[in-house]
């Protein structure tokens, strides 16, 4: 026999199916949405979606539907694009219908609409945005500039491999603090020892963050946020770790605030909280303590697990590829030698090697779709009618494997960047942070911190792999919001 519960229940659930069941009708008769498989009510194209392989199966669905076709997230219908030609129009183009941001329900639940990349408020955004591009042209103020902190930071990570003697290890997690701390320098002003708790903890709760989010489970709660807000699984973690993250950064600011020095500021931290103050008696400032963690946090990220991944796939893929890893070094043994740092400005000099970054960052995709996008307005796009605030997924790894622009598309090889004569070739397809209005705030950092870390550690060392070089699987391990390699062992053998 039902209790009264049984059955308030049974109705409440039969309620909002039906609703949820009516709405997703209403949106997917409304306007002329692309072409794209057919969604089924409320979970929409799920069974199209293969486990955990979100990035996979939407590119294969573009054989089939074009360049840009729709797909359903449980009820929530997203735009996809594909290709260079398409991928442009999107992001340059008409870069100010698609500038609004996209959700992201593993993260929009705690940045609550504040900071510099989570926020669908485009005067917020504008109004970070220019300044922490200003703050952060130079990456970092007083007298140490951005080159200085990288190359500081490279031998502390020789010397941390040195003391491994040979043996083998895991290198993300050390590749890891040597990009916290560059992080913490520009952000804070300041860096930690290796063995710091604080700093281990900060890195272990944005790995786990990300992959997470980037896993089968994160791309579950994105299709489905309200039912599986309710279902155990470890897409709780995600929420558990960005508390703690936040929490962080809250006691961070806190401490710069307490001797803070407005006449030389030491950090991004430190310019944010001088301009808070300024703008103290303004009611409509974006510059208050809320954005200012919330845009560190983000800044955070973009700079953390970014760059310890691009260099965590380096080293694989160089070990993968031995032959490619003797040129490499043999350019550096012409240009820099041993006697002094890797510069920035060496990579002129160094075609190769430059061919080679690059290559590692088209062939690692670290951003699969970016961050979503959304329709600004009522549009009409390739003869199609888009409604205003429609999510919009623009897949980066299309353009980078595009064969209309790399030879070697799905291959692993530096000629994509190489001219008959040797020399670096430049390729408009080339976009792994996106490109436009929106480009990451990170990208600049990214490549130079790529490039110096990199070169360091070859400049030092041979790489020797744990397992025959065939045995080394460089597919990824995670694929979603990010790319993550699979772990894999490697020795430091010195020079």
């Amino acid at each position: 026999m039902f209790l009264l519960e049984d059955v308030t229940l049974l109705l409440t659930v039969m309620v909002s199916c039906l609703i949820l069941f009516l709405s997703f009708m209403h949106f997917w008769r409304k306007g002329n949405l692309p072409p794209g498989p057919t969604p089924l009510p409320i979970v929409g194209n799920l069974l199209q979606l293969s486990k955990g392989g979100i990035v996979k199966s939407l590119l294969n669905i573009t054989q089939k539907y074009g360049e840009v076709f729709t797909v359903y997230l449980g009820s929530r219908p997203v735009i996809v694009v594909t290709g260079f030609k398409a991928v442009k129009e999107v992001y340059v183009d008409r870069g100010d219908d698609f500038l609004a941001r996209g959700d992201v329900f593993c993260f929009d639940l705690d940045y609550k609409n504040y900071g510099i990349t989570f926020t669908s408020n485009m005067d917020r955004w504008r109004d970070l945005r220019k300044f922490s591009l200003s703050t952060l042209r130079d990456f970092g103020m007083g007298k140490t500039k951005v080159e200085d902190l990288i190359q500081e930071e490279a031998l502390f990570l020789v010397t941390e491999f040195k003391k491994a003697k040979e043996s083998f290890i895991e290198p993300r997690h050390y590749l890891s603090k040597a990009a916290c701390n560059v992080i913490f320098a520009i952000v804070f002003g300041n860096r930690h020892d290796y063995e710091d708790a604080e700093l281990l903890n900060v890195m272990s709760l944005m790995y786990a963050t990300l992959s997470i989010a980037s896993s089968e489970w994160g791309q579950l709660y994105e299709m489905f946020p309200w039912i599986m807000s309710y279902i155990p699984g470890r897409h709780h973690k995600i929420f558990s770790s960005m508390k703690k993250l936040i929490k962080y950064v809250e006691k961070r600011v806190d401490m710069n605030k307490k001797n803070l020095d407005e006449s030389n500021p030491r950090s991004y931290v430190d310019a944010f909280l001088i301009k808070t103050e300024k703008e103290k008696n303004n009611p409509k400032t974006e510059f208050q303590i809320t954005n200012l963690v919330y845009s560190t946090l983000q800044i955070f990220f973009a700079g953390v697990e970014s760059i310890s991944t691009a260099l965590n796939y380096s080293l694989l893929l160089l070990m993968k590829y031995p032959d490619v890893l003797a040129k490499v070094q043999k350019e550096i043994d012409q240009v820099i030698g041993n006697d002094r740092c890797p510069k920035f400005q060496d990579r002129s000099q160094m075609p190769f090697t430059d061919a080679v970054i690059h290559e590692i960052l088209r062939f690692t995709d670290l951003l699969p779709f970016g961050l979503p996008r959304k329709t600004t307005r009522d549009i009409k796009y390739r003869g199609y009618s888009i409604p205003k605030n429609t999510n919009v997924y623009i897949m980066l790894s299309s353009v980078l494997k595009d064969p209309t622009h790399f030879a070697y598309p799905n291959e692993f090889n530096p000629q994509n960047f190489l001219n008959e004569k040797g020399e670096f070739k430049k390729n408009d397809a080339f976009i792994p942070f996106a490109t436009g209005k929106k480009l990451c705030l990170g990208e600049s950092l990214t490549r130079v911190e790529t490039f110096i870390i990199l070169i360091t550690l070859l400049q030092n060392f041979e790489l020797k792999s744990a397992v025959p070089l065939e045995d080394l699987d460089i597919t990824p391990g995670i694929s979603g919001l990010g790319n993550f390699p699979k772990p894999f062992e490697i020795s430091f053998v010195p020079r």
